[in-house]
């Protein structure tokens, strides 16, 4: 194991988990027993009762999360079942609280029956503001979001597919600007036409990019073929305008930005010089990614960005996720909507502009603490 890997168990085993349940209401006499208990307890039950929007008053239901996960598609781990994930559930929730202090509890379900995945989700989502899914695989995770959606009451968001497309967003709004490429006029190649992939080619469309082709490991999306996978062929109908064949390397020509949300080492470093002058790269596999930085600017790439930590233009959720649950969790909104992810992308964005953009950063880092309050604030505003 590497030495991060090592450390990380050795701290994993110390913290015997990353979250812990604080109480808020202090229980030291039996005067506050009666208010947090019975009997008090019985009056805000009541109220409830008669009217079950008042659970946003009387309980912590307004500032709870459920991070829910049935374990088929954890980080680059793969199907290792919710149990293995946890991990991982925890440290969202860590994250959620630490940068927009907003509460959440990882929930791990152990079933790949869509059907029962939907219906256990339902059944337990009076005990949240909003639900938060997490590392589930497609084509499964768009039928599960959507379903979710039309049954649930309260923001279903799949940080996944739509926190990863903000942040792409956000990223190439500022690299295009850098790079003086209008937006309306610019193409961008996005490998693996999975959740993430599909998400991301959605919201570059929303933005106006010009032209969106998706290359998944059969070749470029194409109008023009027919498709066992829905997402596919919904997608498809929206890229690709010159209805182009073939691979990756034929995808890239005449390109402006490369997107990766695949797999290690799959971008030819040669295929570099088939795109457009000051191309963007966007490697965002991890712990690799499609091309190494170094190998990427060598190759003639203008600006690169990977989901890495130690390499600039650091692609990561982090950016998205806390503000924009924390952003419908003050306006109690209902779903989050398209307008509320763009919003979102351009808040993330704009922070970036403000401090000044270079090649070596058109993102804000995903520790940059005003970023989640400046997305709440954009998403509360579209959602009033």
């Amino acid at each position: 194991m590497t030495t991060i890997a090592e450390e990380s168990l050795r701290k994993h085993k110390e913290w015997r988990g990353k979250i812990e349940v604080i109480s808020r209401a202090p229980i030291t006499t039996k005067e506050e027993l009666a208010l947090a208990y019975t009997p008090g307890v019985a009056e805000p039950c009541l109220r409830i009762k008669d009217d079950p929007d008042l659970s946003y008053e009387y309980t912590r239901r307004g500032n709870l999360v459920a991070v829910i996960t049935d374990g088929t598609a954890v980080l680059g781990l793969g199907d290792i079942g919710g149990l293995a994930g946890m991990p991982v559930m925890e440290g969202k929730c860590a994250l959620f609280k630490e940068f927009a202090g907003v509460d959440a509890f990882p929930l791990c379900i152990k079933t790949k029956d869509t059907s029962e995945f939907i219906r256990t989700v339902e059944l337990l989502s009076d005990s949240f503001g909003g639900i938060n899914l997490e590392d589930i695989a497609a084509p499964r995770c768009f039928e599960i979001e959507r379903e979710l959606k039309k049954r649930l009451s309260i923001p279903v968001f799949h940080d996944d597919q739509h926190g990863t497309a903000v942040v792409a967003a956000a990223a190439l709004i500022n690299a295009l600007k850098v790079a003086e490429i209008d937006i309306h006029e610019a193409t961008a190649v996005i490998n693996g036409a999975g959740a993430a992939g599909i998400s991301v080619a959605r919201q570059f469309l929303a933005l106006g990019v010009g032209d969106v082709r998706l290359v998944d490991l059969c070749g470029c999306l194409n109008a023009d073929e027919t498709y066992d996978n829905a997402a596919h062929a919904e997608i498809s109908k929206l890229t690709n305008k010159k209805r182009l064949r073939g691979g990756l390397k034929d995808a890239l020509v005449g390109a402006d930005v490369f997107v990766g949300v695949s797999k290690p080492g799959v971008l030819n470093p040669e295929w570099l010089s088939l795109m457009n002058s000051r191309p963007i790269v966007f490697a965002m596999a991890n712990p690799l990614p499609e091309i190494m930085p170094d190998e990427a600017k060598q190759a003639g790439a203008f600006i690169v960005g990977t989901g890495r930590s130690d390499f600039p233009n650091q692609i990561n959720n982090l950016l998205a996720f806390p503000g924009i649950f924390k952003g419908a969790l003050m306006s109690r909104a209902r779903d989050i909507t398209e307008e509320m992810k763009v919003a979102a992308t351009y808040a993330i964005a704009a922070v970036a502009e403000e401090d000044g953009l270079s090649t070596e950063y058109i993102i804000p880092s995903p520790l940059d603490r005003r970023v989640a309050d400046r997305v709440a604030e954009a998403v509360s505003y579209c959602s009033v």
